[in-house]
């Protein structure tokens, strides 16, 4: 069975989404990060803590140890500097502001983990390009409330696409979690989309057979 070791309605929509059958914990982390850490290995550090949490948290409310947890984290990046959550609107204007015509990197940390102690982290990126932004665009969008429990103040997936000009790599990375590179991953642990899944059922593929 796959956990997914966070609240996130946009995390547990894009799994939904892929069609992934998963049950959700609640994985509350510390997510202050050693000074001077590079965002990279930071954002694997906030996955991995998540994913400790939540498989804790999982077996205690008598889960298997074969089940995987999945614990993620994201960050947006400008520069080498790491824009959060905005804490009010004011902070939340500013960041948009830091962002309004340049290129910034939206880095996701992922990581997968059993009870047995089997481990898998990666940290999937994706650059993103916003056009210049007015003032009173800016001011308007923070209104809307959208930004205020966003890391980099903005959600690409509702009125900040009307932003961006170009975006490579992964679309989903930017929401939340790297679909492409999380679809694959997880097949190697076992777990497949159920439609998938059943189709090989159907076909004659028993999950045992999967395995080996």
């Amino acid at each position: 069975m796959l956990v997914l070791a966070s609240t996130s309605p946009r995390r547990a929509m894009l799994l939904q989404e892929a069609g992934f059958l998963f049950q959700t914990v609640r994985s509350t982390v510390s997510e202050t990060l050693p000074v001077g850490m590079l965002p990279k290995p930071g954002v694997r550090e906030l996955a991995e803590r998540k994913a400790r949490a939540g498989l804790q948290q999982w077996l205690k409310l008598g889960g298997d140890s074969l089940d995987v947890v999945l614990g993620a984290d994201t960050m947006v990046v400008l520069d080498t500097r790491i824009l959060g959550k905005p804490s009010n609107p004011q902070e939340a204007e500013e960041m948009l502001q830091e962002l309004s015509g340049r290129t910034h990197v939206v880095l996701t940390g992922v990581a997968l983990l059993n009870g047995f102690g089997k481990l898998k982290t990666e940290v999937i990126e994706t650059f993103v390009v916003f056009r210049q932004m007015s003032p009173q665009e800016i001011k308007d969008y923070v209104k809307s409330g959208e930004p205020m429990d966003k890391a980099g103040a903005y959600g690409i997936q509702g009125e900040a696409r009307k932003f961006v000009t170009s975006v490579e790599g992964s679309l989903t990375n930017v929401i939340g979690l790297p679909m492409e590179y999380l679809t694959d991953e997880l097949k190697a642990w076992g777990i497949m989309q159920a439609n998938i899944a059943s189709r090989e059922v159907n076909h004659g593929v028993s999950a045992s057979e999967r395995s080996t």
